[in-house]
């Protein structure tokens, strides 16, 4: 591996899926809220080293202004990382994103940082005034305007979805003149090559199917950042799965919500709904991480390996519809019994 097995770095990633009350009725979009905080309070606890959260505007997502509750989490933590997984930066202002990010970078002792993205709904586009067709433009350009605000320079800048700004100065700066900047990609090579381009740090979004598919994209980030003289840094990853003690408690109480989720997803993209096979060799073969503590962190060792990636996020909350007691106890095993072990088998494997 190019990043030594100590260095290699575990988050967990939620998108606020409303979890049950004890009874089995689902939670408020307010007690979802306290929910995450108080799983990302463990987290730090358990010797989880980040907390990124996700953007949603709908119902079935507490979620939609990740800083706020970041910034909750920044006053019950004293060392995980906080970040968003993603702020949808197309239908969102670059400078008020970097405002946000260099507060909570501020209230939480410089451990803020941002992962950007256009988002796998798009929701945000309408409610915020902004028109589907200029997709691709938006994002070019406000990534453009953002990577130009991480130098914490005066800016002058143009485009044509937005104003322009000449010599405009953004407050507040960071601590340390430098704020963690991720873009969030789901497998095209123009998006790898973009964030090669800004020299960001690569998450790769991979929530189905053989994750060994992604090694070209690995590949190519970094060739592209050596032909542009850009920084090439550690490559993350992100995929959803779920912990308890057994294999057969993780897969039957997992599927439930998952199935929901992709269903609904499916319904609106046109995809057929996932059968409980189909279910099975994603969590056999692909890259769903379901099971025992053992069993996830042994396909976890083998996806960093054959990827080389420096950070593993671990989606651990996959639609709701699982008891608030249930992610907690996940979370606890991913960081007490999945990440020793990971860290155990990815030595002896460079030995």
């Amino acid at each position: 591996m190019t990043t030594p097995a100590a260095d290699v770095k575990f988050g967990i990633e939620t998108f606020g899926d409303l979890p049950l009350h004890d009874s089995g009725e689902p939670m408020s979009h307010a007690a979802s809220l306290r929910q995450v905080v108080e799983e990302a309070a463990l987290a730090d606890q358990v010797g989880i080293d980040a907390v990124a959260l996700g953007e949603h505007h709908r119902p079935d997502f507490a979620i939609s202004s990740p800083e706020m509750v970041l910034a909750a989490i920044a006053s019950r933590t004293e060392r995980v990382t906080l970040g968003s997984a993603v702020t949808v930066l197309s239908s969102d202002d670059p400078v008020r994103v970097f405002q946000r990010f260099s507060t909570l970078d501020a209230v939480s002792n410089g451990r803020a940082e941002v992962i950007l993205g256009r988002g796998s709904f798009t929701e945000s586009f309408p409610l915020f005034g902004y028109d589907l067709a200029d997709y691709e433009v938006l994002f070019e350009e406000k990534l453009e305007l953002f990577a130009q605000l991480l130098t914490e320079k005066p800016v002058t800048w143009q485009g044509t979805k937005r104003s322009a700004l000449h010599e405009a100065d953004v407050y507040p700066k960071t601590d340390s003149g430098s704020l963690t900047t991720w873009v969030g990609v789901g497998g095209s090579p123009e998006s790898v090559i973009r964030t090669a381009r800004y020299g960001l740090r690569l998450m790769l979004a991979i929530i189905g199917g053989d994750p060994g598919r992604f090694a070209p994209y690995v590949d190519l980030y970094r060739r592209a950042t050596a032909q542009l003289g850009t920084t090439a840094h550690p490559v993350g990853m992100h995929s959803h799965g779920f912990i308890a003690p057994t294999d057969e408690e993780a897969r039957e109480s997992y599927f439930p919500g998952y199935k929901a989720m992709r269903d609904r997803i499916g319904a609106e993209r046109g995809w057929p709904a996932m059968t409980r096979a189909q279910y099975d060799d994603e969590v056999d073969f692909g890259s769903l991480y379901v099971g025992s503590p053992e069993t996830v962190a042994a396909k976890m060792t083998a996806a960093i390996r054959v990827l080389d990636v420096g950070r593993f996020d671990f989606v651990y909350t996959g639609g709701g519809a699982m008891p608030a007691s249930s992610r907690l106890r996940a979370v606890e095993l991913f960081g007490t019994q999945v990440i020793p072990r990971v860290r155990e088998l990815l030595a002896e494997g460079a030995a």
